[in-house]
Formats: C-alpha cells, sequence, structure tokens
C-alpha cells in the first residue's frame, strides 16, 4: 500500500547533474592529539537517488552528515551542494542555502511541544522567504503527502512516534529541498513503525526525492537504492558515485 496519496506533484526531474559533491574532503578536529573523523573522502550525490550512508559508531558517518549539510566545514577538500562550494559561502548564505535547498529529518523529533503540527512544518520556512499565507499552505500539503492530512492541528504530545516523525519529514519536504538528509530516521521508533517510516521514505524518493539516510543498521542500509560504507573515517565499501555519474 502506497504511503503517499496520488496526485500530488512530483519531486525534481531527474538531472545528470550531481545534488551534493565531496572532493578529497578531510575534516581534523584540533584536540591533541588531533582527530581525524574523515580522511579524503569522494562522494556524489546524483538527482533522484537513494544512499545509505552507513557505519558503526565513531565510524565519520555524523561528520559527513555535519558537512553535507553544510552544518560545518572540512578541514580540505571541497563540498559543493547543487553545485555551489561551500567554501565560497559565508555563515548567512549557508544559512539561506540550508532553508531552500536541504531538509533535514533527525533521530530526535525536535518538534515544539505546544504547536501543532501544522504549525510546526509551516514554521520551518520561516528563514526560506514565504510569506505567512504559503507557508501554512506548502506546511498542510507535506503534511498530507506524508500520510498526517487529518492530523494537522494535532500537538506532538498527541502523536505517535511514528507520527512524529513523519512531521519531521512533512518539515524537511515543506520547502522542497533538493537534497534530504535523514540522520537515523527509525532510531526512536518501534521496529514495525520504523519499517513504515522506511517505506514512507522510499516511496517519496519514487515520487523524485532525493534521499540521503545516515545509519548503523546494514539491514537498513540494504534497504536503500545504494549503499556507501564509511570506517574510521573513509568509504570502504560501496560506490562512492552516483549510478547517473556512473552511466556517463
Amino acid at each position: 500500500m502506497t504511503l503517499v496519496p496520488t496526485g500530488l506533484r512530483p519531486g525534481p526531474p531527474v538531472s545528470p547533474a550531481p545534488v551534493l559533491e565531496l572532493q578529497a574532503v578531510s575534516k581534523v578536529y584540533p584536540s591533541r592529539p588531533p582527530v581525524t573523523a574523515l580522511a579524503d573522502v569522494f562522494l556524489t550525490v546524483g538527482t533522484g537517488e537513494l544512499v545509505a550512508i552507513v557505519g558503526p559508531s565513531g565510524s565519520g558517518k555524523t561528520t559527513l552528515l555535519h558537512l553535507a549539510g553544510t552544518l560545518d566545514r572540512p578541514t580540505s577538500g571541497s563540498v559543493r551542494v547543487t553545485g555551489l562550494d561551500v567554501a565560497g559561502l559565508n555563515d548567512g548564505q549557508l544559512a539561506g542555502l540550508r532553508a531552500g535547498r536541504i531538509g533535514f529529518v533527525f533521530q530526535q523529533f525536535f518538534l515544539a511541544e505546544r504547536q501543532t503540527a501544522l504549525a510546526n512544518v509551516a514554521d520551518a520556512l520561516l528563514y526560506a522567504g514565504y510569506g505567512a499565507a504559503e507557508r501554512r499552505e506548502r506546511a498542510a500539503e507535506a503534511l498530507v503527502r506524508v500520510g498526517l492530512g487529518h492530523k494537522l492541528g494535532a500537538r506532538p504530545t498527541q502523536l505517535s512516534g511514528g507520527e512524529r516523525q513523519r512531521v519531521t519529514i512533512a518539515r524537511a519536504l515543506a520547502g522542497d529541498p533538493a537534497l534530504v538528509l535523514a540522520d537515523e530516521p527509525t532510531g526512536n521508533l518501534d521496529q514495525t513503525t520504523g519499517a513504515a517510516i522506511l517505506d514512507l521514505l522510499a516511496d517519496l524518493n519514487s515520487h523524485g526525492v532525493t534521499i540521503v539516510v545516515i545509519t548503523h543498521d546494514h539491514a537498513i542500509a540494504a534497504r536503500m537504492r545504494r549503499q556507501v560504507e564509511v570506517v574510521d573515517g573513509r568509504i570502504v565499501s560501496g560506490s562512492a558515485h552516483s549510478a547517473q555519474e556512473g552511466n556517463r
């Protein structure tokens, strides 16, 4: 059974241009001694892909997420999001890039408990340049898209864990981002609910949403269309190149 209602506008068209490019990226934290979290990583993600970044705790996958999401800057190498080199952007421009082109789904839901589901999603668009009416319209569309059209007025305390995660996914989708980064999206859910969330992500991807899932669980990674394994800050298995790049 599909989790996405029919008749909704599709996601972005498939394009040979990468959404995300990491070129020889390293991240070293200046502790004593210095800690190398990532070392000479190459990774590309094409439009329309569903990719798992999998690895154990301390492998560097969360650092990779932070760099891909422009939440941190690399020590060396380059990060490009939709063709824009992160190194050339100031903090304000990076905030604008995140607001307009990247959606985040975290293991912790980070929902405002006193706000409705609709307000939680709409408020995420405050810095994306939309007026109040369009924010609410986009939020409602996103909630319908994840199967919560009947719970627009519900507060997080009135929602199950799976429904809360659907709200966070709707929040990530509301601005029609080029890339959705999902960090352990089933980590706080039971197995059945987690499986339903993975079904939803796969269904959204089939409608054109580009998604990268960060996980420690190889069974979850196996459900993605491409798997990239990270160990000790390096990619050790799986293709670091998008399928589109490989077909050029």
